[in-house]
């Protein structure tokens, strides 16, 4: 799979997951190849803005502060993708849905690319685009996370896929969230 075909995953069911399902990336795959290089942006954009314009988004902090951060929220990161595909597959569970923890990382590794790519609006030193920037990039996740509920979990069931991707994505942005916590409280 390729960044490229990401417009296709958000708009539809079976374009782009057709592929991907067929290609059933391993779990060390799609960490070496998409979650440890996607999971550098955000900390590097953190690194960058603190660094040269910190006081836009919080008054008084220090670029080393940023810097030790943009470090922290890198690691705390890698540890949320395993947490949130085991968080899907005890939702799954939940509603009586089998799908394997391969599935529900594939799903958890690819959910956060929006986020990630959102955090490029860091180039720019204004609160409120940087606000609009992480709200799209949400929206765009929640969009992922249904139609990967409905693509690789096979949730036909157009409002349990939505039910399931609205708990998801609340853990996501709780998850995001004690992120954002950890940069601007270490």
């Amino acid at each position: 799979m390729h960044l490229s075909q990401m417009p296709k995953l958000l708009v539809s069911f079976d374009e782009g997951w057709d592929e991907l399902i067929r290609a059933r990336p391993s779990i060390g795959r799609l960490f070496a190849l998409l979650v440890l290089p996607m999971s550098i942006l955000p900390p590097a954009m953190i690194y960058y803005a603190g660094g040269n314009y910190g006081d836009v988004f919080f008054h008084g902090l220090s670029p080393r502060h940023w810097h030790i951060a943009a470090l922290i929220f890198f690691f705390a990161e890698l540890l949320t993708v395993p947490a949130m595909a085991w968080i899907m597959r005890l939702a799954c569970r939940a509603i009586d849905v089998s799908v394997g923890y391969t599935e529900c990382y594939t799903l958890a590794a690819l959910a956060p690319i929006p986020m990630w790519i959102s955090s490029l609006v860091l180039f720019v030193p204004d609160l409120v685009v940087c606000m609009l920037g992480g709200a799209l990039g949400l929206l765009c996740s929640l969009a992922l996370t249904y139609r990967g509920m409905y693509a690789l979990f096979r949730v036909r069931d157009n409002l349990r896929a939505m039910e399931m991707a609205t708990v998801v994505t609340g853990a996501g942005m709780l998850a995001w969230l004690v992120l954002m916590l950890i940069v601007l409280t270490h």
